[in-house]
Parts: C-alpha cells; sequence; structure tokens
C-alpha cells in the first residue's frame, strides 16, 4: 500500500440528465402539496386539536403527561397547542387567509401561555415565539390588504410578547447563556420550578434566539430581548477556540467549559451558524457576518470533506469526531446558497439526495459509506429546504424532481389515515405514533414555494427572512429602532482589532443571478451521483476471454509510479492531492477508455478500499522519540506514529537509543549513499515518493538501528492532525525488523533544528515517555547536565570538524549547517570545510527554555493521548 491515505469515492455515470418541467407539471405538483398539507392539518385539528401534537397511528392528541415520557422529546411541549401556532404563517402561504383567521381566533380563545410546565427555551423560541411573530407578520399583512384580518390589533403581539417575559429568567446567568429549561408558569428559580439545577446547554440551544428576541424587540419597541439574545452571542464568540475558530457541541453555561468539544454543522450547533449570517440579513449588524464569515472559514478548511460533513475536535481539527454524519445538516446546503458558495451546497445535497433515494428517506445519522447508523426519521425538513434554495440558485429542473421525490416518498412511506407518521426505521419502514409541529410549521412551506410560481404566492417572500422552523419575519425590522441595554455592554476586544474587512463578503448574493447557466450544477452532481451503492445499477460489461484478469491490483499500486498513473487514467481513475498530505482516488466511469477499463476502475476501486480497511483494523497507540542528548537530557519529547511493520516498541523494555543522522537521499527511496554514516545510528527521512516499508529497508541495509520519517507536508502538526500509522506495501514486511517511527512536520522541524544547533543529537524510540532517572541510571541527572554544561563552553567543544568522506559519497550531513526538510536541500558539506560552532552558556539556557516552553504542550498532548490509547 501506499506511504499515503486513500479517501476512496466511486464515481459513475448518471442514469439520465435532468429535464424542463411543464408549468402543468409544476401546477399539478403544487396542488399536490397543499392536499397533502390538508390531510395533515385537518387530521390534526379533528383528532388532536388543542393538544400539542397528533399521534397519527393511534388518531389522537399527544398531552404531555398523559402519555408515556419520551425524554427531552417531550420538553417541546407546553400544552399550548404547538403545532397550531407552528402552522399560522404555512397557512397563509399556502393561501389558506381563511383557515389562517379562524386558526388566529382559536389561539387567542383557547390557548394559554401560564401553564406550570417546564419546556426548552430553544424549542419554545424557535415553535411558539417564532410562530406568534410569524403569524403576527401575516396578519399585518393581510390587514394592510384590507380584505382579512381588519379586526386584528396585535393581539398576537401581545402574547409574544408575554412568551417572551415567561423567557427572560432562563438568561439570569453569570454568562447570558441561558437554562435550557423554564417553567412558564414560575421561571428557574425556587423548587416549584422542578428546573434551574442544569449546568450545560447545546450551543444552538444558547445561539439560535437572536432572529425571534430581536424580532419582538423591534416589533414592541421593548430592547430587552434582543439584548439577552445578543449577550449570549456574545459569550457563545468569545469562547470559540481560538486556534480552530470552531464551537463545540455543549457549553457550561456557569463557567463557559467546553462540556463537548466535536464541532460540526449538525445536532447541537447548526442554527448557531444558521442565526449568525440571518441576523446579518435581518438587522444589518455588520458584527454577526464578520464572525460568520470567520466561523465558515473554518468549517470549510477543517469539516467540509466534500460531499461529507465531518465532525472534528474544536483543539485538534484534523482529527474526525465520529464516523457518521446526522440529519440535521442537510440545511447546510440551503445556508450555504445563503452565503453564496454554491459549489459545495450542490456536491452536499447531491449526496444527501443519493442517501434519500437509497434509504427513502435521510435516516436519523448515517455512515460515511451511506449506510444507516441510526435508522429513525421523524419527518424532518432540512432536505426539503436544501432542494428549495438550490433550485432559487440555480433554476435547474433537476431539484424540482428532487423534490417530487420527496412528496412520492412522503404519500407512499409516510402517509397514514390519520396524518403522516413519522419512520421508526427507514430500513423496514415502520412507523412512529409522531407528526412533530415542524412537519407543518416547515415541510409544505418549501414544497409549496418550490412548485409555485411568483403568482401563486400572496406576497414576495424575498421580503421576508426563513427562521430556522421556516416562520417568516420581514426585513423592515431592520430599520426599526433598537437601543442597545446595558447588558450588551460586555469587557469585549473590539471585533474590529481582531479581524481584518478583506476578510469579508459584504453582500448577501440575488440568487436569481447566480446561475445563468443551468448545466453547471449537472456538471458538479455528475460525479457524485453514483456515490451511494446501487443507486444507478448497471450490467456488467461484456469481456473477452482472456481479458479477466484487471491491469492493476491495489496491492501494487505506487502513486509515484507513471505507468500505474496511466493505467489509473485509462480506467477512468483520477488521483488528487489534498491539502493534508493524503491522496484521494476518485473514478468516473464515463472518462474510461472503454466499458472494460471502466469495469477494471471499479474493482481497483473496491481492492483499495478493502485494503485500507484492513489496514485500519489495528489501531497502534502513539510512539515517543525522547531526546536524550545535551542540553535536552529527556525532558524533550516527541509524539510520534507507529509502523505496523518491523520493531514492536511497545514489548521492548528499553526502546532503541541512538544519534540521528539525515539519511542520504533524504527520501530514504533509493540505496544510501551516506551509509558510513547512517550505520549504527538513527536514520531520518522525509516522506514522500516510495512507500514506507521501502524507506525501511534501504536504511536497515545501510546498517541503520531505526528510522524516523518526517511529514512533508509543510505545517501538519500532531496538535491537530490525527494520530498517523505507517502501513505496510502489501507484501510480507517480516523483513523489516528496526523500528520506524513518523513525526509530523512541526515535530520534525524541533528534531532538525535540534541537529542545526548541536553537534550531535541521541533520541530514544519507545512506545512512552522514559523517566529521566531511568533513562541516566547509574549516573545524577544533574552531575550530567553540569558535566555537559562545562563541554559545552569549552574551546574544544565549539569546533565542529567534518571529516572527508570515501570517494563515492557526496558527504556526511553537516549539522551546523540549515537543514531543510526537502531532498533537494538535504544537508551536506563540503570536504575538509572547517566552522566554527559558537556557544554561549546564556544563549544555550533561553534556547532550551524557549524550546521546552514549545514543546511542553507536545508532552502533555502525547500524554493524553497514551491515556486514551488513540
Amino acid at each position: 500500500m501506499p506511504s499515503t491515505l486513500f479517501v476512496l469515492l466511486l464515481l459513475a455515470a448518471s442514469c439520465s440528465l435532468g429535464r424542463a418541467m411543464s408549468r402543468d407539471e409544476k401546477l399539478k405538483l403544487r396542488n399536490q402539496v397543499v392536499e397533502m398539507f390538508d390531510h395533515a392539518y385537518q387530521n390534526y385539528m379533528d383528532h388532536a386539536y388543542p393538544a400539542d401534537e397528533l399521534m397519527p397511528l393511534t388518531c389522537r392528541g399527544r398531552v404531555r403527561g398523559l402519555e408515556p415520557s419520551r425524554g427531552d422529546v417531550d420538553d417541546a411541549l407546553g400544552k399550548f397547542s404547538l403545532t397550531l401556532i407552528d402552522t399560522l404563517d404555512t397557512l397563509v402561504l399556502l393561501n389558506k387567509t381563511v383557515e389562517f383567521e379562524a386558526a388566529v381566533r382559536r389561539v387567542l380563545s383557547d390557548v394559554r401561555l401560564d401553564n406550570d410546565i417546564v419546556v426548552s427555551v430553544f424549542e419554545t423560541n424557535i415553535r411558539v415565539l417564532g410562530g406568534l411573530l410569524g403569524g403576527h407578520s401575516m396578519a399585518l399583512m393581510l390587514k394592510e390588504e384590507g380584505h382579512h384580518m381588519r379586526w386584528y390589533q396585535d393581539e398576537l403581539l401581545h402574547m409574544a410578547k408575554d412568551l417572551g417575559l415567561r423567557l427572560l429568567p432562563a438568561f439570569n446567568t453569570s454568562s447570558g447563556l441561558p437554562y435550557p429549561r423554564v417553567n412558564l408558569k414560575y421561571g428557574v428559580r425556587g423548587p416549584e420550578t422542578r428546573t434551574g439545577t442544569e449546568t450545560d446547554t447545546c450551543t444552538a440551544c444558547a445561539g439560535t434566539i437572536i432572529l425571534e428576541f430581536a424580532a419582538l424587540s423591534r416589533f414592541t419597541g421593548d430592547p430587552v430581548f434582543e439584548a439577552h439574545a445578543r449577550r449570549a452571542l456574545d459569550f457563545l464568540w468569545e469562547k470559540r477556540q481560538r486556534n480552530s475558530n470552531l464551537v463545540g457541541t455543549t457549553i457550561n453555561i456557569h463557567s463557559g467549559e467546553w462540556v463537548r468539544r466535536d464541532s460540526g454543522v449538525g445536532a447541537g450547533i447548526d442554527s448557531y451558524y444558521e442565526y449568525l449570517l440571518k441576523a446579518y440579513v435581518l438587522l444589518g449588524d455588520d458584527q454577526f457576518l464578520q464572525r460568520f464569515n470567520i466561523h465558515y472559514a473554518s468549517i470549510m478548511k477543517y469539516i467540509s470533506q466534500p460531499p461529507l460533513l465531518l465532525d472534528v475536535h474544536i483543539h485538534k481539527p484534523l482529527l474526525p469526531a465520529r464516523t457518521w454524519m446526522d440529519s440535521l445538516l442537510a440545511f447546510f446546503p440551503g445556508l450555504q446558497v445563503l452565503k453564496g458558495d454554491i459549489r459545495p451546497a450542490i456536491e452536499t445535497h447531491e449526496m444527501l439526495y443519493q442517501v434519500t433515494k437509497k434509504h427513502n428517506f435521510l435516516p436519523e445519522a448515517f455512515t460515511t459509506d451511506f449506510r444507516v447508523h441510526w435508522a429513525q426519521h421523524p419527518l424532518r425538513p432540512e432536505f426539503a429546504e436544501s432542494t428549495y434554495f438550490l433550485y432559487k440558485a440555480t433554476g435547474d429542473p433537476y431539484y424540482l424532481e428532487a423534490g417530487r421525490t420527496i412528496m412520492e416518498n412522503l404519500n407512499r412511506f409516510a402517509r397514514v389515515p390519520c396524518g403522516f407518521a413519522a419512520m421508526k426505521d427507514v430500513r423496514t419502514g415502520s412507523h412512529e405514533d409522531r407528526m412533530d409541529s415542524f412537519f407543518l410549521a416547515e415541510m409544505f412551506k418549501y414544497l409549496f414555494l418550490l412548485f409555485a410560481d411568483p403568482g401563486d404566492l400572496r406576497f414576495d417572500v424575498e421580503d421576508y427572512i426563513f427562521t430556522t422552523e421556516a416562520h417568516l419575519l420581514p426585513l423592515s425590522l431592520s430599520t426599526a429602532p433598537y437601543a442597545p441595554s446595558v447588558l450588551t455592554n460586555r469587557t469585549m476586544p473590539p471585533l474590529e482589532q481582531e479581524l481584518d474587512d478583506s476578510n469579508f463578503d459584504w453582500t448577501c448574493p440575488n440568487t436569481r443571478l447566480l446561475f445563468p447557466d443551468p448545466a453547471f450544477p449537472h456538471n458538479l452532481r455528475e460525479p457524485i451521483r453514483s456515490a451511494v451503492d446501487k443507486s444507478c445499477p448497471r450490467p456488467a460489461p461484456y469481456r473477452e476471454p482472456g481479458m479477466g484478469a484487471p491491469p492493476l491490483r491495489a496491492q501494487d499500486f505506487m502513486a509515484n509510479n507513471p505507468e500505474h498513473l496511466e493505467l489509473l487514467r485509462r480506467m477512468g481513475v483520477s488521483l488528487i492531492h489534498l491539502k493534508d498530505g493524503r491522496v484521494q482516488l476518485v473514478q468516473h466511469a464515463t472518462q474510461a477508455v472503454s466499458p472494460i477499463a471502466a469495469e477494471d476502475g471499479v474493482r481497483f476501486m473496491q481492492e483499495m478500499m478493502e485494503l485500507s480497511s484492513q489496514q485500519q483494523k489495528e489501531q497502534l497507540p502513539p510512539r515517543a522519540i525522547q531526546i536524550v542528548s545535551h542540553p535536552f537530557f529527556g525532558r524533550v519529547v516527541l509524539t510520534a506514529g507507529p509502523a505496523q511493520f518491523g520493531t514492536d516498541l511497545s514489548k521492548s523494555s528499553t526502546g532503541v537509543r541512538g544519534f540521528v543522522t539525515v539519511a542520504e537521499p533524504y527520501s530514504g527511496c533509493s540505496e544510501i549513499t551516506n551509509g558510513e554514516y547512517v550505520r549504527g545510528h538513527i536514520a531520518l527521512l522525509q516522506r514522500g515518493q516510495c512507500m514506507f516499508a521501502e524507506k525501511a529497508r534501504h536504511i536497515q541495509k545501510a546498517g541503520a538501528i531505526g528510522g524516523i520519517v518526517v511529514d512533508d507536508n509543510e505545517g501538519s502538526s500532531s496538535d491537530t492532525a490525527p494520530l498517523f500509522q505507517m502501513a505496510g506495501d502489501g507484501r510480507n514486511t517480516d523483513d523489516v525488523t528496526l523500528p520506524l517511527l513518523f513525526l509530523f512536520h512541526k515535530e520534525g522541524n524541533i528534531l532538525l533544528e535540534a541537529l542545526k544547533e548541536h553537534r550531535e543529537v541521541e533520541v530514544l524510540l519507545s512506545d512512552k515517555a522514559r523517566d529521566r532517572a531511568a533513562i541516566f541510571k547509574g549516573s545524577d541527572v544533574h552531575e550530567v547536565e553540569e558535566d555537559c554544561q562545562t563541554e559545552a563552553t569549552s574551546p574544544a567543544a565549539s569546533e565542529l570538524e567534518a571529516t572527508s568522506p570515501p570517494d563515492d559519497q557526496d558527504g556526511a550531513p553537516a549539522y551546523g549547517e540549515d537543514v531543510s526538510p526537502t531532498e533537494a536541500d538535504a544537508p551536506k558539506v563540503d570536504p575538509g570545510e572547517k566552522k566554527e560552532l559558537e556557544v554561549d552558556e546564556d544563549d544555550t539556557g533561553q534556547s532550551v527554555d524557549r524550546l521546552l516552553a514549545d514543546w511542553r504542550d507536545d508532552l502533555e498532548a502525547f500524554r493524553q493521548m497514551e491515556k486514551d490509547e488513540l
């Protein structure tokens, strides 16, 4: 196997191309959306109202306390007719103004907000407060038309303010982050509240407040709501991880410490990012856009691996946090459309579409190879949301067909006599007695808008912003007066001191002008379409006798072999070097020279996946490279990656100790030319150009007792990258008997700098850092240090004389010269040249202190990784 980690993606030709959808087809589908909404809404009103939600399998309402508890899911229920409030502005969008007016009257007469019940602050804000504000916005619009709601006197707004005041006690924390739950009647303090003891909340829970609270402040003229929401966002921004500019999933509301440090764009964080961008759109505050752009750059750098979006650790953003994705991230392509970054939106959406076609719905979570991780599907609308926004951006009828697929699957698999039932298991088609309010609030809005023409709408949706629950808030609120509250006067560094205006895009894109060429999205989608196996089956091509064996086997492949690269090209396989040093293989069957070659390419990719999987089954713990010579004396430990071959350092009580020598050639990919100096030493090599096992064999032949491979990917570090294991070459590696360890670029440079500054550098290769007393057993460590300090300041020790090498060698490494980790710049010395090495005792002490300060974090990281057995 080559000395690279392969990311494999099987791509093939599409079954069919998108075609324009006629106006009659769109009208038919639009009307079908309305019929589906009527089926869901009327069954709620007939069988569930005034309960919060409909139970569609048993045709009754879900009343909290009367049904078995479902845990945190029930925190959305507050005995306030949740589904009706959540559906108000959907009725107007679907031109059901008579039903809307009747629904508003029901809310005003029947709904109470002072119930003695503990509810989720997040869910109540986005569903109930957002629903009341969306209903208020629609009521004002209809009243201005003069045909409906002429009696309306801001009653929904008064209810919204009452609810906002009931949520405010949750914000009474030192950080400004809200408690996750609040009692609608008693707040969060006191035994009667039955809440207020929680310490943690999710980032989205605290960061998805600003749209509703700011709208409430702008509508009512009371700034207290917006001030509290801004304070919470300020605190989250202040607590972001400053190196990665990412936020964790769960945070302590009192201390601000991250409880869960995994970061993604799905559950727990999703709408925090959404609300930063939309707060800028709604309120016009540049600060929100600045923060979003900084976060977005980090998302695209660390989390986005098109078409995948994978969680990472905020402190080590190159270290994956999990190998599966949750369905809530399906909103992200829609947010990317709003940002104006359409290409990755198209790619991720296509991946989600293929998963949808494979399982009929998006599983609640699915793996990177598109298998089910969590099988439930509670009729989430995020994929429909992104489908709508991509159609708005591209005008591509392909997204109309995607919308049709969503509708067909809902009717075929989720529709029941009393509404639509959530899927308990997408694999078996079993149902759950559940129809969440967001199904009516969001799903039918986006599907209706997808198929509707502008003339089908009573108002221009471009004049509104969609909240995360798809409630409509007018953009005119940006001009409403806002008096900042004293709550926002936190002691924080001005954003302008941290940011450079040149990094930011200051406009939101006009989606109507983004893509004048509708074919462009198709060109991006085509390579991803067959990423999900069996989404586009095709018969095996005919193979002539004698042509059964593929021309290249995965175990034989070498990334630096021109002949192998040409064979890949003929099979339609391309090789892409990623920025993190990995290599991505992508197969596009239509680019193969023949159907048989395309089939060979598929087989090659399958073999490569199997080979990669086999080599990653055994996860070895990290190893240690401890610098034991003067002036380090074992105090510096570098985190190193192991090899899956050679000496197993975990079975050695002493490790392997020796002086370091730079091998020539530095790549180690051919016979070592400075073998006289490598013999009996630990050879230093550069990653790349050949397989790790090949490097090991060359230095072993030259007499080395060990090897250290330094990453050629500049800037890589164990601080941010996952542990790297060096794989074999697919052949028997029992002949390799020396230990080989891997250092990232940062740690490798530490070793190279030590070679540059000091005459000799001795290291200990071991499975873990050794106690200094054990390393220098028989001698007092302090005496050794003092003796070496005396040596370093003596005239004899300050001369570094290079010995002339044999005639057939180019020269040995001169450690007093600059050492650069490239083969072209591998350290050399002119025979007979003598250099003076000036060593000042004070400078040496300062240099060591500086190095130790820089490496303390590496030592701690190694200990933590060893503890976790990563």
